[in-house]
């Protein structure tokens, strides 16, 4: 253990002089202007690979740990799939993916993160998918199958891959611990894994948080960990954690990623990954002549946890084929299915047949949520006031936690001006003004003062949809 510490100081000094370079590195380049259509960022996906192509240079210990990198000038280059280079946000959320043999759980867990981030949380924070495989037609399948383009274009979603030099010949590996070969294979991947995607994600943001692919996030997450680490009272912290099971929800600064990840690469052919992380915490806090009791309390100084946890594990396969875990972190207690609001007072009515209790009604009294079944082409839900109203502005979100496919597609927000009326064959008709359509599942926006006051705001469905729909809030601000 004495080696062990000596040789994480040694790490930890080398991490540190790595940081000061990137530091260094990413002034230099945030000098540089180079047009592009979307005007939140200005590096191109050529400048990423570039200058993620520098930082290799600056993390020779790793061809120490993984000498057959050696025999490829570009085998710590990662491959940009999708994304915008974002880098200076306070966020960056790490998700891991590989090949699974059963259900992939990639997309819902996306879903989940994305589903109730504010706008300014979107411009803070960067979540990077690293697909954990060398087969191109799979990661370009991976990719194709990751649909926000909205998100992508912005920068707030990233998917990477790693060179197809990247991993080692995993036939060498050593049976430790009692577990089988594939076990050992499975486990010494992980921990590169883990690695690869610390390396690239250290120099985006000021904290990072490790994810997995199979997770389900409570509504207001980023807030609440924002929040929590502004309240603590000691800044001598390495590691917090919003989720008590294995490696979900781990908090680190992002500028202690290269010690983490260069700990991780010393001994990834020798233990799991939460094994690492425990021990790093045991050589940076424990006496070695004191007791372990002692030695907790002294990591218990370093690694903090948050209750209640904010990410639920759901996936029942693990990416170890075979391999079936009914993880669930007692802690997360359950999320909440529909957020409530005091609405003004409106007849409701729509052409769409709701599911057992889940009424139209209940869920604009912030009762429940409305469910109902598969929408046809000029279905609609209607909001009629009973005196004109002055509304100012409205939110409608489809979908929620656990049933996030449901969502209105192809449904515009429209609005009853209390003076438009037009005549239709003789006889006087209302006419609707469109004011925004469902994006992600939501439809948001103000109304102007020029149509004040209004009588009426309706959904209209334009197409045949696949699913049901969902709608998880409703509220309409005066």
């Amino acid at each position: 253990m004495i080696q062990l510490y000596e040789r994480l100081l040694a790490a930890e000094s080398r991490g540190e002089l790595v940081y000061r370079e990137l530091s260094s590195l990413l002034t230099s380049l945030r000098n540089l202007t180079i047009p592009n259509n979307n005007s939140s960022t200005n590096v191109t996906e050529g400048l990423i690979k570039r200058r993620l192509g520098l930082l290799s240079s600056r993390l020779p210990n790793a061809y120490l740990y993984l000498p057959h990198l050696r025999d490829h000038a570009d085998s710590l280059n990662p491959n940009v799939v999708l994304g915008q280079g974002r880098t200076g946000v306070s966020l960056v959320l790490g998700i891991p993916t590989v090949k699974r043999q059963k259900q992939s759980y990639l997309v819902s867990t996306l879903n989940s993160l994305l589903y109730d981030l504010s706008p300014s949380e979107r411009e803070d924070t960067v979540i990077i998918v690293f697909v954990a495989e060398t087969d191109a037609g799979y990661v370009n399948t991976v990719a194709e199958l990751i649909n926000f383009p909205k998100d992508v274009h912005s920068g707030l979603l990233e998917v990477v891959s790693p060179s197809q030099y990247f991993y080692p010949n995993f036939r060498r590996l050593r049976e430790t611990f009692g577990d089988s070969k594939d076990r050992v294979k499975w486990r010494t991947k992980q921990n590169l894994d883990y690695s690869f995607l610390m390396l690239y994600a250290h120099e985006k943001g000021t904290y990072y948080v490790q994810l997995e692919d199979d997770i389900v996030a409570k509504p207001g997450y980023s807030q609440a960990m924002k929040t929590y680490v502004r309240s603590l009272a000691s800044d001598d912290w390495m590691l917090l954690e919003f989720s008590q099971l294995g490696f979900i929800g781990k908090m680190f600064r992002a500028r202690d990623l290269p010690m983490i990840a260069e700990f991780f690469l010393m001994f990834h052919k020798d233990k799991p990954i939460d094994w690492l992380l425990d021990h790093i915490l045991w050589v940076k806090a424990c006496n070695p002549e004191k007791d372990a009791k002692d030695c907790n309390l002294q990591k218990g100084l370093l690694k903090l946890r948050y209750k209640p946890s904010l990410f639920q594990h759901v996936g029942l396969h693990s990416s170890l084929p075979g391999k079936v875990q009914k993880l669930k972190d007692k802690d997360f207690g359950k999320a909440p299915l529909f957020a409530a609001h005091s609405n003004p007072r409106a007849e409701l009515s729509s052409s769409l047949k709701h599911y057992q209790q889940h009424t139209l009604e209940r869920a604009y009294e912030g009762q429940d949520f409305f469910w109902g079944l598969t929408p046809t082409a000029e279905d609609f839900i209607l909001l009629s006031f009973p005196q004109p109203l002055t509304v100012t502005g409205y939110l409608f979100r489809s979908g929620n936690i656990e049933i996030n496919g449901d969502k209105f597609y192809n449904t515009t927000v429209e609005v009853l001006p209390s003076d438009v009326v037009v005549l239709l064959d003789g006889e006087p008709s209302p006419k609707y003004e469109v004011l925004s359509s469902f994006v992600d599942g939501m439809a948001e926006g103000q109304i102007d003062a020029q149509m004040q006051p209004i009588s009426a705001l309706r959904l209209l469905v334009h197409s045949d949809s696949d699913v049901w729909v969902l709608l998880s809030e409703i509220f309409i601000k005066l």
